[in-house]
């Protein structure tokens, strides 16, 4: 599968964190967020607003410019690490 960005995904979808394409603040306030290359997410709400996303088993809210600079790879049947 192809990388999209986050923004793009269906509440329900699981995927994992490949590239965040972004200056060094923004990776770096990801980072201490948990959200890094690797990282398995859940997207709880992609409606109007923020996005909310389960990542190690926090909830965080996301922008939509935030969430559309994380790309990543969706799969279906990833377990979410509780």
């Amino acid at each position: 599968m192809s990388e999209v960005p986050l923004s793009a995904l269906p509440r329900g979808s699981r995927a994992l964190v490949v590239s965040i394409r972004g200056g060094r603040g923004l990776v770096n306030r990801l980072m201490q967020m948990g959200i890094t290359p690797g990282t398995i997410i859940e997207v709880l709400d992609n409606t109007a607003g923020p996005i909310m996303i389960r990542v190690r088993g926090v909830t965080i809210a996301l922008g939509r410019g935030v969430a559309s600079k994380i790309f990543v790879r969706p799969y279906p049947h990833i377990p979410y690490p509780y």
